[in-house]
């Protein structure tokens, strides 16, 4: 009798592309469910997992405790928390971990923005990350092209003024600003500024990451088309003389068996109504967008128990836009996995799990030890010991 296929010798691993961090570490985040995004039950609300204050920093402050090394902090208009006022209240009460934040281009003017990136970069002492997001803004709609490329200019402005010295004069297509000074905007990093995260399929986002960003964030995919996304996006980056690193965002279902794991993930969907997980998919910002899409046809190609590939299961998609899959396992099957990742380029991952704060603590439990981690910021030289700036100890203007 033949073997199972989830035991089947795995096929060789896909070549690596050029990247930044090329030491095999990586650095591994959680995620705080900021927009309604927590659940027992996937697409069954829950009045004790709302995504309040109090809940989404219990999250937070619980992976800064576990040694994650970074928290995505979402965005969206869905009763929640906004993400960039929340990392500055939870800076202060937590030690070591990073917070990347969701930001859509163009919500605020770019200065002000710059200034308050500045701010929450200075009361954590560097522990921040931007996730540049260029989704429609709430209530408009426009043409990908009118949105890259003003989350492109916006970007320009960003890495101008933290790297600018005195006046900044700038005419673009859509920003037109004459400043006398760009101090108001250095922040605590160094050399760039806080890292840029960016995620997209479309031809444009993928431009627009390879010109600008430092970490393009893949969704759940075949091994064999994350490989094909890298390499393409490798030699995209390479024509701008760049070489960037790759991310890949995740939920994970680890268990102490394969069984029990199994049972774990069934048990997620078993209340789900899939008319409520289509609403709950609707409400989101990107639910049309070629990710998005991507994903869904995903699902499509899975097995009667939503499998993609082996440990790779497509269930959370029923009822939740943007990364639709999770890694389900044993310790040993999913870190098997994650080490495939990581031999293929990946440097950074993040997880989630429902409900949030449960599942943050099995992943460290049983698999956080077991992977070289790092920052980033800090391999890049981005976060240094005692920086010199206007609001450290340069000299006061």
């Amino acid at each position: 009798m033949s073997a199972p296929p989830h035991i089947l010798a795995a096929p060789p691993v896909p070549a690596r592309p050029a990247i930044r961090t090329v030491a095999r570490q990586v650095e591994v985040a959680w995620f705080s469910a900021l927009c309604s995004d927590d659940y027992e039950f996937l697409g069954v609300p829950d009045g004790g997992l709302r995504s309040s204050y109090e809940h989404c920093g219990d999250i937070v402050r619980r992976a800064d405790a576990l040694g994650y090394q970074n928290i995505l902090l979402p965005s969206g208009w869905i009763a929640g928390q906004d993400p960039m006022a929340f990392a500055a209240a939870l800076a202060p009460q937590t030690k070591q971990i990073m917070q990347l934040v969701a930001l859509r281009m163009g919500e605020v003017w770019p200065p002000m923005l710059a200034r308050a990136i500045s701010t929450v970069d200075h009361l954590s002492q560097g522990r921040l990350a931007i996730n540049i997001i260029s989704s429609d803004l709430p209530g408009l709609k426009e043409s990908n092209e009118d949105r890259y490329a003003r989350s492109g200019e916006i970007i320009q402005i960003l890495q101008k003024l933290w790297s600018t010295d005195g006046p900044l004069q700038w005419r673009g297509r859509f920003y037109n600003f004459d400043l006398a000074s760009c101090e108001p905007a250095k922040p605590y990093q160094q050399n760039g500024g806080p890292l840029l995260y960016f995620g997209g399929i479309s031809p444009a986002a993928q431009e627009l990451c390879a010109k600008h960003c430092d970490v393009f964030l893949m969704w759940p995919e075949t091994e064999e088309h994350l490989a094909a996304t890298m390499k393409g996006m490798s030699a995209l980056a390479a024509q701008h003389g760049r070489v960037i690193d790759y991310g890949l965002r995740i939920h994970a279902i680890v268990r102490e068996t394969e069984a029990e794991a199994r049972d774990a993930a069934k048990r997620l969907i078993s209340k789900l109504d899939l008319s409520k997980g289509q609403e709950i998919r609707e409400r989101s910002q990107d639910s049309q967008s070629a990710g998005v899409r991507r994903q869904d046809e995903l699902r499509t190609k899975a097995d009667s128990d939503l499998f993609i590939e082996p440990h790779l299961w497509s269930g959370v998609g029923l009822a939740r836009s943007g990364c639709g899959s999770a890694l389900v396992g044993d310790p040993d099957q999913v870190l098997a996995k994650l080490e495939r990742y990581m031999d293929m380029g990946i440097r950074a991952f993040i997880f989630s799990g429902y409900p949030h704060e449960e599942e943050c603590d099995l992943f460290a439990k049983h698999i956080l030890p077991r992977l070289p981690t790092c920052r980033l910021n800090e391999v890049q030289q981005r976060r240094i010991s005692n920086p010199v700036t206007p609001l450290t100890t340069a000299p006061r203007q």
